[in-house]
């Protein structure tokens, strides 16, 4: 079983749709809107989404954190360090685990308040 797709609720439509897309390189999607509200659908990578829908009055959990609610991806090990150079370059600081991890990876908080983790793949 696959994730078809989740929803992450925003307050700027357009600022979260260009942040997902510079930084990790999701590509926006071309679908008919059927919300009450505006929406953008980006594709992750093997047929999985994420789905933005703008809600002004939009707050991030206060349990947005590594031991708490996150969305954790993984990243290609050949393009690892150059995320967190993208990241660092919008304004985002990766946060270091609180734990010693079993991969590499590290945290960040997106301009919405959500807490991501990215974890180094690693082929085997």
């Amino acid at each position: 079983m696959g994730i078809a797709h989740f929803t992450l609720a925003t307050r700027d439509l357009r600022r979260t749709c260009r942040f997902f897309m510079e930084t990790f390189g999701w590509r926006a999607l071309d679908r008919i809107a059927s919300a009450p509200a505006p929406v953008a659908w980006l594709d992750i990578g093997s047929g999985q989404e994420v789905h933005l829908i703008e809600l002004t009055n939009f707050a991030p959990s206060a349990f947005e954190r590594e031991y708490g609610r996150h969305i954790a991806v993984s990243y290609p090990a050949d393009g690892f360090a150059e995320l967190k150079k993208r990241l660092r370059d919008q304004g985002v600081e990766p946060v270091a685990p609180e734990r010693e991890p079993f991969a590499e990876r590290f945290f960040f908080r997106d301009p919405n308040g959500y807490f991501f983790e990215v974890v180094k793949e690693v082929k085997s």
